[in-house]
């Protein structure tokens, strides 16, 4: 719905930016054919994710949403510089701009982005890729907002220079929209500890369950966004056993954490103590 919407009105602000000579409507309709272009993206790349695993890619799909977001900025990133300098140029030798035109076809924009933030506004907070999709269309929205605002200064005051300056502005916004979706993918794709997840209070959890004399190796990770990962060696009292150790190590990260998949291998103390000059590979899970 929201990709069928953008690209229809994307097409009604390219004729009425160059009916206008508006660089702040056509910057807008650039801003929303990148709209149309990540919904797209993050469309095809949903459908990816919900692919089975294979025996080649036995995570399954699911990084394909984390790819689409990463384009997705980096699209972004690219449209507010081309924004700006065009902007730019303008600004030295501010052209005749039909502000009530502009106006008109700006307010028809906002419109639609606002009804495109309603339809994406449920699934940003579970999905990057969603969240970069809805983070275009944020962008564009205040990038309509700026079209109204220099349509107005134009055709009320005759403020030509109102086109250009809201073009920078626009272009300032998309880029720093851009800048946290490409931030957050990248630590993603480099397998950070996910946001909201302190590596040490996961540690001191793990070293708190029964029967539990240490915990090392830890590392968590996403595969995507709402599904975290995580591996560790626990090293375990003679007398502990396995499976309990195990059981309420993953009710531990899944309670706590929100950690559903996790690996976890087990040491016995007088196991490892005997097999410590042999090294890591030497323990016994």
């Amino acid at each position: 719905m929201a990709f069928g919407l953008t690209a229809l009105y994307m097409i009604a602000e390219v004729i009425g930016g160059f009916a206008a000579n508006s660089l702040a409507l056509l910057a807008d309709a650039g801003h929303m054919f990148s709209d149309a272009a990540a919904l797209a993206l993050s469309l095809v790349a949903v459908m990816l994710a919900q692919r089975p695993a294979t025996p080649q890619r036995t995570y399954g799909f699911h990084r394909a949403e984390i790819l689409a977001a990463l384009a997705n900025g980096a699209a972004l990133l690219a449209l507010s510089v081309l924004i700006a300098r065009e902007a730019w140029e303008r600004l030295s030798a501010p052209p005749d701009v039909r502000g009530g035109l502009l106006l008109a076809v700006a307010c028809g924009g906002l419109v639609i982005n606002l009804a495109n933030l309603r339809i994406l506004g449920g699934g940003r907070a579970s999905s990057l890729n969603v969240r970069g999709a809805w983070l275009h269309v944020v962008a564009d929205t205040l990038g309509s907002v700026g079209a109204i605002s220099a349509g107005m200064a134009i055709y009320f005051l005759g403020w030509r220079w109102a086109d250009p300056v809201a073009s920078f502005i626009i272009a300032a916004l998309v880029l720093y929209s851009s800048w946290g979706l490409i931030r957050e993918t990248l630590e993603v794709l480099m397998q950070g500890v996910p946001k909201g997840i302190s590596i040490e209070a996961v540690t001191t959890a793990l070293r708190e369950l029964p029967g539990v004399l240490d915990a090392h190796d830890l590392h968590v990770w996403s595969l995507t966004s709402g599904k975290n990962i995580a591996t560790a060696h626990l090293l375990i009292a003679k007398d502990a056993d396995h499976q309990r150790v195990i059981d309420a190590a993953n009710r531990a990260l899944a309670h706590h954490f929100g950690i559903h998949h996790a690996t976890i291998q087990v040491e016995h103390h007088e196991l490892a103590s005997q097999c410590n000059p042999c090294g890591p590979a030497a323990a016994v899970g």
